[in-house]
C-alpha cells in the first residue's frame, strides 16, 4: 500500500466530504467504518489493486468493533503506515452545521445538547489528535478549498513533502485551532494608530514602510526566521506532513500579515518548501 490515510475528527467537521473527495483521487473508501474492519480492508483494497486506500473511524465503538488508537497501533505493527488527518472546528461552526442538517450529534444521546455532545466527542478524539499527521481547522474553508487541500496534501506529486501554512490572525477573533506553532507580535507598534495606515494592510508598501523602520523588527525576523529553518527539516524527518505556523496581532491585518508574508517568502526562496500564506481576518 503506497498510500494509507485515516480520516476522523469532529462530527461536522467535514469527514465525510475528505472521503468523498479522496474517493474523487483514487482512492480505496471506506467510511464510518468499525475500528476492527481496517486490517481487513486493507488486505481487500491491495487484492483489488489499490495502491491508496483511505478510512473514516468510527471513534464510538469499542468491544468487539475495536478501538480506532489500537487499529493505528495494529497496522503499525504490520508495517503499514497510516497517516491520520483530523478534521476540527469551532465549537460555533459544529452548532451551526447540525442546527441546519438537524440530524442527532453521534453523543448527543439522553436528551445532551448539542454544547455538551461536542465537548464529550472532543474528549473521546483526544488520544486520536495526539496522533494526528495533519490537523485541520475547516471552520472557514468552503467545500471546495477543503478537497483542493485534500488533493495536494494526499494526492499530488508533492504530496510527501512538508506543506507549510503561514496564517495571519487577529487574536481578538481567536487562535487558529489547527496552530502547531503560534507567535504573537504584538510588542510591535501598531500602525492601525498610524494616520493613512488604518485602511491599509501589511501586504501594502506604506504599512512595511513604516514597520521596516522600527528596529525591533528586524531583531525579531533575526531570531524567529531562524528558529523556523531550524524546524522545518526536523518536522520533515520526524514524518509530519504538515506544519501550521500562526502569527498573531491585535486585528490581524497589519503586523501579523506583514511578518507572514515576509516568513513565506523566506521559506519559498531558500528552502524550496511548499509554504502558503492565508491572511485569515484581514476583511474583518
Amino acid at each position: 500500500m503506497r498510500r494509507l490515510v485515516i480520516v476522523t475528527g469532529l462530527s461536522g467537521a467535514g469527514k465525510s466530504q475528505a472521503m468523498k473527495s479522496l474517493e474523487d483521487f483514487g482512492f480505496a473508501c471506506l467510511d464510518n467504518a468499525p475500528p476492527v474492519l481496517a486490517r481487513p480492508f486493507i488486505a481487500l483494497a491491495e487484492e483489488a489493486g489499490y495502491t491508496n486506500a483511505a478510512l473514516a473511524l468510527d471513534v464510538r465503538t469499542l468491544g468487539p468493533f475495536g478501538n480506532a488508537v489500537a487499529a493505528l497501533d495494529e497496522l503499525e505493527a504490520a508495517g503499514l503506515h497510516a497517516e491520520v488527518l483530523f478534521l476540527d472546528a469551532e465549537d460555533e461552526t459544529l452548532i451551526r452545521r447540525y442546527s441546519e442538517t438537524r440530524r442527532r450529534h453521534p453523543f448527543g444521546e439522553d436528551g445532551v445538547g448539542l454544547a455538551e455532545a461536542i465537548d464529550a466527542e472532543r474528549a473521546s478524539l483526544a488520544a486520536l489528535r495526539d496522533r494526528a499527521s495533519v490537523v485541520w481547522d475547516t471552520t472557514r474553508l468552503t467545500l471546495g478549498q477543503l478537497k483542493d487541500r485534500i488533493g495536494t496534501t494526499f494526492a499530488g506529486t508533492d504530496a510527501r513533502r512538508l506543506r507549510i501554512s503561514i496564517v495571519a490572525f487577529g487574536f481578538k477573533y481567536g487562535v487558529p485551532l489547527d496552530a502547531d506553532l503560534v507567535f504573537d507580535v504584538r510588542f510591535l507598534p501598531n500602525p492601525n494608530y498610524v494616520e493613512g495606515l488604518r485602511e491599509l494592510t501589511g501586504a501594502d508598501a506604506p504599512v512595511a514602510a513604516y514597520l521596516e523602520a522600527i528596529p525591533d523588527t528586524e531583531a525579531f525576523l533575526e531570531r524567529f526566521v531562524p528558529l523556523i529553518d531550524f524546524l522545518v527539516p526536523r518536522y520533515e524527518r520526524e514524518g509530519k506532513s504538515q506544519v501550521t505556523i500562526a502569527i498573531g496581532c491585535t486585528g490581524g491585518r497589519h503586523r501579523s500579515v506583514y511578518l507572514g508574508r515576509r516568513l513565506q517568502r523566506h521559506l519559498s526562496e531558500t528552502t524550496g518548501a511548499l509554504a502558503t500564506f492565508d491572511a485569515r481576518d484581514v476583511n474583518r
